[in-house]
């Protein structure tokens, strides 16, 4: 009895996985910028649902990741391309370096999904850690739930002292959302594509890049705009 019931949810596992790969297939950085782009506009497009704008206003950085996909069966799964722009020392906003998002979790989960996320870091040692390398959310940078409306006034106490505000949208529906335990790392093969070999995440967040595809400018010009 016991083997029947682990048979089946193995094949169940295979008919998920199986279900997922249409959508991994693989998207162009280029494409991947437009993506952000739109997925940036749709949430800012409605104020009373958008995230606040005094909230971007002051933040450090912001990564926008489309199409985060997640797969579970009792073990679960999240990853996700994206792109993050640093805001610099005259207020303005950087060319975007890329970057990936990854993480696991456990419990009762069965089925695929895909997401839309934003992170806003509201404070410097983030950007830091991922300039360095790699960072984990909640471990190296707190995170939390983020506020959604005109004003960030309407965050919790709770989440007042977190470094990081995170942002879901899946199926319409937009809200804060937990995220910790993720990692989030450059993306240097989609880096090598846009800005050429050897091109660093510092080297791209302080200007040293040359010709920049117009999506990608148009990811920075966004923010700016917000």
């Amino acid at each position: 009895m016991k083997n029947r019931r682990v048979y089946r949810l193995v094949l169940l596992a295979a008919a998920i996985f199986s279900l997922s790969l249409p959508v991994l297939a693989d998207v162009s950085p280029g494409q991947q910028a437009s993506d952000a782009v739109r997925v940036m506009g749709e949430i800012m497009a409605t104020p009373d649902k958008s995230i606040p704008t005094d909230l971007l206003r002051e933040a450090r950085a912001v990564a926008v990741i489309p199409d985060v996909l997640k797969v579970g069966l009792i073990f679960g799964g999240r990853r996700g391309e994206g792109l993050i722009s640093v805001k610099q020392a005259d207020g303005s906003w950087s060319y975007p370096s890329y970057v990936v998002i990854a993480g696991g979790s456990f419990g009762l989960q069965i089925g695929v999904s895909k997401t839309d996320l934003v992170l806003v870091f509201r404070t410097q040692r983030g950007v830091d850690s991922l300039v360095s390398g790699k960072f984990t959310i909640g471990a190296d940078a707190s995170a939390a739930a983020g506020p959604v409306g005109r004003s960030a006034g309407a965050a919790t106490d709770g989440g007042l002292n977190a470094e990081i505000y995170s942002y879901s949208r899946a199926r319409g529906l937009f809200a804060g959302i937990a995220l910790d335990g993720a990692v989030l790392k450059p993306d240097y093969a989609a880096n090598a594509a846009i800005y050429g070999e050897g091109v660093t995440p510092r080297r791209i967040f302080e200007g040293g890049v040359g010709q920049v595809p117009a999506a990608v400018t148009e990811f920075r010009d966004r923010l700016k705009a917000y």
